[in-house]
């Protein structure tokens, strides 16, 4: 209907509340912060579980320390930290503690992307899926939107192994069904089209379903794959959209080494493919609000259009 606002969410009230939901069904589940409980709303969790709640301050290398001694005690925990911090002062950790260690660990990621917007590349966290999805056996995913957000809690609590999870701050629209059963390494469809593939994760989904509707009034028909599951990435899923559409286009609030990265070289060696990379390049982002680099770096409906163009003429 015309002139009908499209509802978005904070996927972090997902995140809480997902988290909620596994302690209840599984007293083995522990949430490790780094002071972070405010900011990652989980003040409900810590006043239905304060004994599985455990705050080491902010200190994310020994976060990751903690997280792996309690998995290895047969406990599963989930840490929650701001996604900039978790990385880049923890990268070793995840890999010795977490990956190579074999720890059945879920690193959740609050905030990701621009969402510290106004605070500067210092809270930016633009360059994690990129760092992590180099890092053998951890699972990396971002998801879409709060359906993807709570799937992605839930089978990352029956996976045995390292997950690392994206959990947005940036207001989106849910996208997927919300009976949708959530698999890594599965991308979900939102629309088909013959001309172009827009491939979408994390907050830019939306974006990119809208950048169809303004692509179908130039005449191109757009399919749209949201890939919240950046490693393992679907590769039958863009195989297939590179044979019948000939073109690729990624969409991500992140440097484009992560998804763009990782769809380049998978197409690299088994089906070059016409490409445009929707992200941030090889730089810093000035200081503003979100909405304000969104807008700097192109992560707009408008600019996914214009990159499309660019490759169907």
């Amino acid at each position: 209907m015309a002139g009908e606002v499209t509802p978005t969410f904070d996927c972090r009230v997902a995140f809480a509340e997902t988290m909620l939901e596994l302690a209840a069904a599984d007293p083995r589940v522990v949430v490790v912060v780094a002071d972070t409980v405010g900011s990652s709303n989980l003040g409900s969790f810590r006043d239905a579980y304060p004994d599985r709640l455990i705050n080491v301050g902010i200190a994310e290398q020994d976060l990751i320390g903690v997280a792996a001694g309690l998995a290895g005690a047969g406990l599963k925990p989930f840490v929650s930290a701001a996604g900039c911090f978790l990385t880049a002062r923890a990268m070793e950790q995840i890999k010795v503690d977490l990956a190579y260690s074999g720890r059945a660990v879920t690193l959740c990621a609050q905030s990701p992307g621009f969402s510290y917007g106004a605070l500067g590349s210092t809270h930016h966290s633009a360059e994690d899926l990129g760092w992590l999805r180099t890092i053998p056996e951890l699972t990396v995913l971002a998801p879409v939107d709060p359906v993807d957000t709570a799937g992605a809690l839930r089978w990352a609590a029956s996976h045995d192994g390292p997950v690392y999870v994206r959990i947005g701050r940036v207001k989106v629209p849910q996208v997927n069904p919300a009976d949708l059963a959530f698999r890594p390494g599965q991308a979900v469809q939102l629309a088909d089209g013959a001309h172009v593939t827009l491939v979408a994760t994390g907050a830019m989904a939306g974006a990119a379903l809208e950048a169809r509707d303004l692509l179908a009034g130039a005449g191109v028909e757009a399919r749209v794959l949201a890939m919240a599951s950046v490693k393992p990435l679907d590769r039958d899923a863009i195989g297939q959209a590179a044979a019948e559409t000939g073109a690729i286009v990624t969409v991500e609030d992140a440097l484009v080494t992560g998804l763009g990265g990782a769809v380049a070289e998978l197409l690299a060696v088994t089906r070059p493919t016409p490409m445009r990379m929707v992200g941030i390049q090889d730089q810093f982002a000035p200081v503003g609000d979100p909405a304000y680099l969104f807008e700097y770096f192109g992560l707009t409906p408008v600019a996914i259009r214009d990159a499309a163009l660019e490759l169907v003429g």
